[in-house]
Order: structure tokens, then C-alpha cells, then sequence
């Protein structure tokens, strides 16, 4: 499978947006500018989430965008998703790897030197720090890493894994996509920022531009 671009990952989360039209959010970030999309629910029923992950799939069909489903890889298997994030509690990655099909995409959640030791030896296609700032969309007992974590965790995975795609979640505004990258991050995810503001396809295109020249500027 070629190198999974991870420069803009909006999170379609069900939770933090209730009642929305989730397909229809995740096809207008898509079509902003989007490079993963992916799919969090963590109230819904597994039949549910299997109707709104099919569904998202379709509304994503013809984009080229590929599509994962956080944390359940039964549900990314039912809908036929392009593949899976899994947090620290999921299942392990060469557990999902051996029932997936070669080609899925598995991501993987690090919020510490272990975890990041982990994803370096782990048959995985990205990982994602965080959380890097404070934020109201998870609940999360960690504490967030900040720049200077990010930094110190990307450095641990990229001790092995040097092309493995890293990104930043949690907290993350517009204005802040520059330190985020200069800290290591080869791009951000997002909900808030990106679903919250009536929008979508427009801050999409914001944060993806913001990306792609703060990756210039480093020289990536």
C-alpha cells in the first residue's frame, strides 16, 4: 500500500455532533481539502453505527478519500470502510491486521513514550499524538502533551519508523497548525474546528492550506 497521506483528518463524531447530517459533513470536508476521513461514535448501537458508516462511505464515494472507522473493526469490516484508528483499549494492531484485508489503512493513538515505542514496532499505517491541547469533544484522563510532547513522541517513532505518517489531535485550532507541524506532526486532526463552524468544506480548505505550507516551511 502506498504511504498513507495524513495531512487533514476531520472526524466525523457522532456524539459531539448530534443530530447532523454526518454524511453529508464528511463528503463537504472531503471536498475541502480533506486526506482521511474518520468516523467516531462511541453511544451508538453496533447496528447504528454500521448504517452511518455505510452510509458516510457512499457519500464519500468519487472523492478519493479514504475512510476509518475509530475504534471498531467490526464496524469498519460490516460497511467497507478502507480501515481502522485504534485507541490503547482496542484491540492490538497485529490482531486487526491479521482479519483485515493487505490494503486497510490502521491507525493507531499514542499518548505516551510506551505507546509511542509500541506504534513504532506495530503493523500500522499512521499514528496520531494526543492529546496534544485541552479539549471538550473526548474525555480524556491523560493530560495533553502540549508542542513540546508532541515533539518528544514523534522523535521516539521516528527513531524506526521514519516514514511513518504522524499526526496531532485534540484541541487544535487554525492558528495553532503551524506549531503543531513545526513540532513534527505531519498533519492535524480535527472536529470542532472544522464541523462546528457551518462550514465545513471552507475550513477544510483553511486547514489544509495552513498545512501544506507549514509543511513547506519545514522543508517536508
Amino acid at each position: 500500500m502506498a504511504q498513507l497521506d495524513y495531512r487533514l483528518n476531520p472526524i466525523v463524531d457522532a456524539g459531539a455532533l448530534p443530530g447532523a447530517d454526518l454524511p453529508a459533513l464528511a463528503r463537504e470536508a472531503a471536498l475541502g481539502g480533506a486526506t482521511l476521513i474518520q468516523y467516531r461514535d462511541k453511544q451508538a448501537s453496533t447496528r447504528l453505527m454500521v448504517e452511518r458508516a455505510t452510509a458516510i462511505r457512499v457519500a464519500l464515494a468519487g472523492t478519493g478519500v479514504p475512510f476509518v472507522v475509530n475504534d471498531r473493526l467490526d464496524v469498519a469490516l460490516a460497511s467497507g470502510a478502507d480501515g481502522v484508528h485504534l485507541g490503547r483499549d482496542d484491540m492490538r494492531p497485529e490482531e486487526a491486521r491479521r482479519l483485515c484485508r493487505p490494503a486497510a489503512i490502521i491507525g493507531l493513538t499514542v499518548k505516551n513514550e510506551a505507546d509511542a515505542r509500541a506504534a513504532a514496532a506495530a503493523p500500522i499505517d499512521y499514528a496520531c499524538v494526543g492529546g496534544v491541547f485541552a479539549t471538550l469533544s473526548k474525555d480524556n484522563p491523560d493530560p495533553p502533551v502540549g508542542l513540546e510532547g508532541l515533539s518528544r513522541l514523534v522523535a521516539i517513532i521516528r527513531e524506526s519508523r521514519p516514514d511513518l505518517p504522524v499526526g496531532a489531535i485534540a484541541g487544535i485550532e487554525l492558528a495553532q497548525v503551524p506549531q503543531v507541524i513545526a513540532a513534527g506532526a505531519d498533519g492535524v486532526a480535527a472536529i470542532s474546528a472544522i464541523f462546528e463552524t457551518g462550514d465545513p468544506r471552507t475550513a477544510a480548505q483553511a486547514f489544509r492550506a495552513t498545512v501544506d505550507e507549514a509543511l513547506k516551511g519545514r522543508g517536508s
